[in-house]
């Protein structure tokens, strides 16, 4: 049987260009997974799969980056599935081989994969470092509400129910007693 396998690493992602890639390729049925990559261990569908293929069997996946991030991860998968008779097709590579050229080519491809995923890390982290100089730079998620606008579901406290402050400004009903308790410790300051 074909098995395809399809990850995202988020949520928001689509699946959709995968899926008809396997499709095309083949794949009888496709697992689907939305799981960052960056573990093995940690992505349940993938590990499902893996235990339920047989000997004959062959696994498409689209790219290797789909498959493992890793080159110790990626070798010891692909080691383990040709171990066990288990064909491993990489579409934009071609049917891996259970030869000496054909681990050496994956050797290779997995250790570009990781240099790949070190490198956007260490980008993300040297962006980081030059947006904290900015004294504005907050980490994490930016607000939702500006003080002025929690400020005046603070104020309609005082004629109105926090039920109906909150459904008059939008604002949850939690997030004005967190500004009203900063508002009282700021007071008592």
């Amino acid at each position: 049987m074909i098995y395809g396998y399809a990850r995202v690493s988020t949520i928001n992602q689509d699946l959709e260009v995968q899926v008809q890639a396997l499709t095309a390729a083949g794949a009888e049925k496709i697992y689907k997974e939305k799981k960052s990559g960056k573990n093995v261990k940690d992505r349940p569908v993938l590990n499902e799969l893996i235990e339920m293929l047989q000997p004959g069997d062959t696994l498409i996946v689209t790219t290797l980056d789909r498959f493992a991030r890793s080159l110790l991860e990626g070798a010891q998968l692909v080691e383990s599935l040709f171990e066990r008779k288990i064909r491993v097709h990489i579409l934009n590579m071609g049917l891996l081989e259970d030869t000496t050229v054909g681990k050496l080519l994956l050797n290779m491809l997995l250790a570009v994969a990781e240099f790949e995923r070190s490198m956007i890390v260490e980008r993300t982290q040297a962006g980081r470092e030059i947006a904290r100089q900015n004294p504005n730079f907050r980490e994490g998620r930016p607000k939702k509400f500006t003080i002025t606008q929690l400020d005046h579901a603070a104020e309609l406290t005082k004629t109105h129910s926090l039920r109906q402050a909150a459904e008059r400004t939008g604002i949850s009903e939690s997030t004005i007693k967190r500004h009203l308790r900063k508002k009282k410790a700021e007071a008592l300051k």
